[in-house]
């Protein structure tokens, strides 16, 4: 490992990550940053603010007209500033040295959980809502941009569930886009982690991983960098039958 990236990812976090399936940092950028980026995130936001339909996603439904858990997908084809921040970089970092040097960046989304009413984001495998065709190897790189709790909905984990074959999956409700694991058996003893802002979690596309509601009084704001090496065509492919046609 190059000595400057050692500096972003430890050999013993790489070595937690392969045995637990997800990794927790204390900082992937600076509380300077972090500020800059709360402005950009709430922007994108807003009410009037000119993100395509199709980029902006509700995975819980709504409560009293209000979403539960909205969701901009590429914001940073919204605000490309996104791309140009030591996160992004770091987060660059992070994926070569877990996933190899043909790894590249797949996009990135932000889950915005409103304050007092924001719902959990339920026990699922990323790799559910993905080609069920391709073999996938792929991290997802979470970064709130104020300190993640439990009360707010820091990120949870099964450790050791990257190695499990992608679960039955269910529609939270049959207008939402989000799923949820069909039978949280395979959850036992999972670990909550709580950050500060500008920290991350990294997990694998099958490691099994929940977020709480948010209780408190402020939003809980996360931005959300994907990292993949190429998928390869499965020689029999699956099938996911909770997917709907225009799986995204």
């Amino acid at each position: 490992m190059n000595p400057r990236d050692a500096e972003v990812l430890t050999d013993a976090q790489r070595e937690e990550f392969d045995r637990r399936g997800f990794v927790a940092l204390d900082r992937l950028t600076s509380a300077e940053e972090v500020e800059e980026l709360q402005v950009v995130y709430d922007r994108l936001f807003e009410d009037d603010a000119d993100i395509a339909e199709q980029d902006r996603l509700e995975l819980a439904g709504e409560l009293d007209g209000e979403p539960l858990l909205p969701q901009i997908l590429n914001p940073d084809h919204y605000a490309p500033e996104l791309r140009d921040t030591e996160a992004y970089r770091n987060a660059g970092v992070v994926a070569r040295c877990l996933l190899g040097p043909e790894v590249v960046p797949t996009g990135m989304h932000a889950i915005r959980k409103p304050a007092h009413h924001g719902a959990e984001t339920p026990w699922h495998q990323d790799e559910a809502y993905w080609n069920p065709d391709h073999e996938h190897r792929a991290i997802s790189i979470w970064m709130p941009l104020q300190a993640a709790t439990t009360a707010n909905g820091c990120m949870e984990f099964q450790p050791g569930s990257q190695l499990l074959p992608v679960l039955p999956h269910r529609r939270i409700n049959p207008v939402a886009q989000g799923l949820v694991l069909a039978d949280t058996g395979a959850v036992s003893g999972s670990v909550a982690c709580p950050l500060p802002a500008g920290g991350a979690t990294v997990h694998g596309s099958r490691t099994l991983h929940y977020a709480g509601p948010n209780t408190t009084s402020e939003p809980r704001r996360a931005l959300v960098m994907s990292f993949a090496c190429p998928s390869r065509l499965l020689a029999v492919p699956r099938r996911f039958p909770w997917q709907r046609p225009e799986r995204p």
